[in-house]
């Protein structure tokens, strides 16, 4: 069993499923395999012994740290000489696509839902501050989709400071996977919440010098990682998935591939998509921010947790 401890030093413990498991000590699992499936991506084959070994410590940690946070905030209180207003915890969420980091977001969003300490807790998506499609194709970037010049990364971060500082509420814009685009005039309005989980690509990505990235706000944040030839046939399998299912609505903006492309055209079509756009994307932006996590969930070829790495404190 490799807990990290006792290893070389490192700003880092390095844990196996079967140390991190015993973490959960007496967390109880608030989860029934309903609720799982119903909180479970395309493709995503997470069940409910994953959620007691790898999800319930985690939450654990995470609960942890948000006491820790709120005892940090009456020591400045006490040092102040007045009480300081609390502000939400924030919780990045990190990762290529098709690794599982949208799953990962809602079961945690769940899961620290029904600890007593926080029941208000928000998720949001950096997809809300995609470019519309028409402002990328005015840029020639519609092939980037995804990459960071792609994002209103200054909206984000307005956004995500307003919610730090304690603002009552702030409205984003709603992103539509259906239709691959932001819809116009339709808004997600967050309400001071306990927590509030930011999840996407790009969101630990290092801002310009002299000024603050959307990482800055984060109080914890979460790398979920797997090696490159994994994740890319699991982008694969996806489409594929999504070809037999969203992709036949109609309104979908994919709808001509589910309808005019046969077995091996898709196949060559997602082949070419993930090389020309998500393995580059993952490579040069998503991958070198990894270091950059407090914690790193490692799956293996069957996108199953299987070593976690967490950043000393």
């Amino acid at each position: 069993m490799t807990s990290g401890w006792d290893s070389v030093p490192s700003p880092y413990v390095e844990l196996s499923r079967e140390a991190w498991r015993g973490l959960r000590e007496n967390t109880p699992l608030p989860l029934t395999p309903g609720e799982l499936d119903a909180l479970r991506g395309l493709r995503d084959p997470i069940d409910i012994t994953e959620v007691e070994e790898v999800y319930l410590p985690l939450s654990r940690l995470l609960n942890l740290f948000f006491l820790s946070d709120g005892r940090l905030r009456d020591t400045v209180s006490g040092f102040l000489g007045g009480e300081v207003r609390p502000t939400p915890f924030i919780l990045g969420v990190a990762g290529s696509v098709a690794v599982g980091k949208s799953t990962t977001s809602r079961l945690l969003r769940t899961l620290l839902a029904r600890w007593p300490e926080h029941p208000s807790v928000e998720l949001v998506t950096t997809d809300s501050f995609l470019y519309p499609n028409a402002v990328l194709a005015e840029r020639g970037i519609m092939d980037r989709k995804g990459f960071p010049e792609s994002y209103d990364r200054r909206a984000l971060v307005r956004f995500v400071s307003a919610i730090k500082s304690g603002a009552a509420e702030a409205s984003i814009p709603v992103y539509s996977h259906l239709e691959y685009d932001i819809v116009p005039g339709a808004a997600q309005t967050v309400r001071r919440p306990d927590i509030l989980i930011v999840e996407g690509l790009n969101v630990l990505q290092a801002p310009p010098p002299g000024t603050l990235g959307v990482s800055d706000f984060f109080d914890f944040s979460i790398y979920v990682d797997a090696r490159v030839e994994d994740i890319r046939q699991w982008y694969i399998d996806r489409l594929f998935a999504l070809r037999r299912t969203a992709f036949t609505d109609p309104r979908s903006y994919f709808h001509k591939y589910a309808r005019d492309l046969d077995e091996d055209e898709t196949a060559a079509f997602a082949q070419r998509v993930w090389r020309d756009v998500n393995e580059i994307n993952l490579v040069s932006n998503i991958l070198p921010t990894r270091a950059r996590a407090t914690l790193v969930l490692h799956k293996d070829k069957q996108h199953s947790v299987q070593r976690i790495r967490l950043r000393r404190i």
